[in-house]
């Protein structure tokens, strides 16, 4: 490295050669050279800028949850947005930055008495994950709840993007295509019932709770839907689900996972994964396609 991060900012955390499986969902990955958790726009700004500088790479995390990192960690600096969590409500707005929980921004909503975030309840990533990948559950999505995006530019302007220009679709957005960084999300919401916004969210952490593995590390749901078919089912008729690599299992309560059930490494998620495309093409002629977000070094 041509520099080291860690005596250019003094004001917010950064490590040095840290376990990303640390922070992880599935408690695998490598190391990160340099490891930021900026509290600020201005301050992730800065990062960017001295990394773009130094040629260092840059890659930014929110809550780990949809995610495998390799091994080999990630090269460069490494930024987790989780110390920006401010969530915040106007009118029928919620405003809420990149590093808030999704889970909490639901919350939030219910007890401002707003709905259409519901089907976000349970979804254990941050804002800046959600709307990066257009995630969703359960009927929702995202792209149907958000207005605006304030992003950081690869040009390296802070810029707030309409909901058009997201250019949202099946677990994309333009923040992908542009390698922009989301550093806070406006949702337009509907006032509602606080009571039955509540009772809608527990019947869809119930049925989480009862059909997904939350008792293990996973990094959820690992595959995007095949058009016309589920994941899921395609795997379970496969015969796959108990497969095993390591301490990494297609797991037996809900084949869409791949759960951590012995100290697995990221090494062997991709073996189950890489296993599960192969039968599942084999058998049906249909290819997988990860929705987890793989990243970093072998």
């Amino acid at each position: 490295m041509t520099v080291d991060l860690t005596t250019k900012f003094t004001d917010f955390k950064i490590l040095k050669n840290e376990p990303l499986a640390h922070y992880s969902w599935t408690k695998t990955g490598g190391p990160a050279d340099f490891l930021a958790f900026p509290e600020t726009n201005a301050q992730v700004e800065a990062l960017v800028q001295i990394a773009q500088e130094q040629d260092l790479p840059v890659t930014v995390l929110g809550n780990a949850s949809n995610l495998i990192v390799r091994d080999g960690g990630i090269r460069g600096l490494t930024i987790i947005l989780t110390a920006m969590n401010q969530i915040t409500v106007d009118g029928t707005q919620v405003n809420a930055q990149a590093g808030a929980a999704y889970i909490a921004t639901t919350q939030v909503a219910q007890q401002a008495g707003l709905t259409g975030l519901e089907f976000a309840a349970g979804i254990p990533g941050s804002i800046g994950g959600g709307v990066f990948m257009n995630a969703g559950a359960y009927g929702g999505e995202t792209a149907y709840v958000l207005a605006a995006a304030t992003v950081l530019t690869q040009a390296g302007t802070i810029e707030v993007w309409s909901h058009d220009q997201l250019d949202f679709g099946y677990r994309h957005s333009a923040i992908q295509d542009q390698h922009a960084i989301v550093l806070a999300a406006t949702f337009q919401l509907r006032p509602g019932v606080k009571a039955l916004i509540q009772q809608e969210m527990d019947h869809l952490n119930y049925l989480r709770k009862s059909k997904q593995p939350l008792e293990y590390p996973s990094c959820g749901s690992v595959f995007k839907r095949p058009r016309g078919h589920f994941a899921g089912k395609l795997i379970h008729e496969a015969g796959l689900q108990g497969y095993r690599a390591g301490g990494a299992e297609v797991s037996k309560k809900h084949a869409g996972f791949i759960v951590n059930v012995d100290h697995a490494t990221a090494t062997d998620y991709l073996h189950v994964i890489h296993h599960v495309q192969a039968t599942v093409a084999a058998q049906t002629g249909i290819k997988l396609e990860p929705e987890v977000r793989i990243i970093g070094a072998q």
